[in-house]
């Protein structure tokens, strides 16, 4: 049963982050008559441009994200970031609100240190070498015991903020410091883990629903300085392989429980499958499927945490995005030649309309279609070329 917005029977969303996967979702759930409550740090997110009100408040205020809880009384509270006081989503939960998909799967999600203990030293799945770090000397250590080339992420971060790949010892002080700095929620323990030249890494969307589990089409992408840049559906890969990768996704994914979409992310070398993290969230890699499959990500993600059936999905063939970033300092974001953009056939335009860029920002994503993914990369490459974005 779903009620009417803004009325006694209403089911409500609340949605904490409201980002441009948040507008997304806020989008498909308003198509369903939810009524949507958008919260994030600041005013004027993306999906409070599309939700029916919205609130400004540090999601890491456990006190704050409280009182909105209990002021808005919502039948799902889904988290679409990282930075959120997660052990008040678990008071909460125990109070009897549904935190989408558990408040545990957020709560170890969001420290790298907590899903790859469980990802790898209780469920076995199989994953780089790592060592965990809380301070410089153990991070030294942690180097010295992983060996270089390594890679140096916050225990608490995502998109690649706070990112380093430490090539030799000229590098090893620098991503410490950008590790304390850059992560999302400031200074914290680090992981270091072994860098393997993989093949190529995919996202697996994994959707837990009431009548089971259900898997899009693997999504390669392209990743610079640990954030997405440009992915593609479907990505090539032996069935075995891809078996393999759905396995353990189905493991990870079953220990975290709930309902909900799960972008669970693998390297692959030499046909050997290597997990590395999961969201229990649509992912940014999945934005491709707003334009590769009949129900995108977020669509998918509305459907489950509703309970509502997942019968089947339709993918469409090769398809592709390319995020399109901002730079500069600003708040007046203007898009210019947007004509020569979209006039290849089946090339689409998403802007978020995010309010402020200080430095770089992903602003808006560019989708395409072809007869290959090759093609549709191409094309969506040259829809990126043409845009110009001004920041002023």
């Amino acid at each position: 049963m779903i009620g009417t917005p803004n009325t006694a029977s209403a089911t409500k969303f609340l949605l904490l982050g409201a980002g441009e996967l948040g507008k997304e979702v806020a989008i498909e759930a308003q198509r369903l008559g939810i009524e949507v409550i958008a919260v994030d740090r600041y005013a004027n997110a993306p999906a409070m441009q599309v939700a029916h009100r919205s609130h400004v408040i540090s999601m890491l205020d456990g006190n704050a994200l409280r009182k909105i809880v209990e002021m808005e009384q919502p039948d799902f509270i889904i988290p679409e970031i990282e930075a959120i006081s997660t052990s008040t989503l678990v008071e909460l939960e125990k109070e009897g609100f549904c935190v989408v998909p558990t408040a545990r799967a957020v709560e170890l999600t969001m420290n790298r240190e907590g899903i790859r203990r469980l990802a790898a030293e209780q469920l076995g799945l199989v994953t780089t070498p790592y060592q965990f770090a809380a301070n410089l000397q153990e991070y030294r250590e942690a180097i010295k015991i992983i060996g270089l080339p390594c890679v140096v992420k916050p225990i608490m971060s995502s998109s690649g903020k706070g990112q380093s790949v430490v090539r030799d010892n000229h590098d090893i002080d620098t991503a410490w410091q950008t590790a304390q700095t850059a992560g999302r929620a400031g200074a914290c323990s680090v992981i270091v883990e072994a860098f393997i030249p993989f093949d190529y890494e995919i996202t697996l969307l994994t959707i837990r629903h009431a009548q089971g589990t259900t898997f899009c089409a693997p999504i390669g992408h392209l990743q610079i300085h640990g954030d997405y840049r440009e992915s593609w559906q479907p990505h090539p890969m032996p069935a075995e392989v891809l078996n393999a990768a759905q396995a353990m996704a189905k493991t990870i994914t079953d220990a975290l429980g709930g309902y909900g979409v799960f972008g669970v992310e693998f390297f692959v070398k030499d046909n050997a499958v290597y997990f590395n993290e999961v969201s229990p969230r649509p992912h940014d890699t999945g934005l491709v499927t707003l334009v590769s499959q009949d129900l995108s990500e977020f669509a998918l993600h509305v459907r489950a945490i509703l309970g509502l059936p997942i019968p089947c999905l339709h993918q469409y063939g090769a398809a592709a995005s390319h995020a399109l970033l901002a730079q500069g300092h600003g708040t007046q974001i203007s898009y210019h030649h947007l004509d020569l953009a979209l006039s290849a056939e089946d090339t689409y335009l998403r802007l978020f309309g995010k309010p402020e860029v200080r430095g770089e920002r992903r602003v808006g994503v560019i989708l395409s279609r072809a007869d290959s993914i090759e093609a549709a990369r191409a094309k969506a490459q040259a829809a990126h070329a043409a845009i110009k974005v001004e920041v002023i």
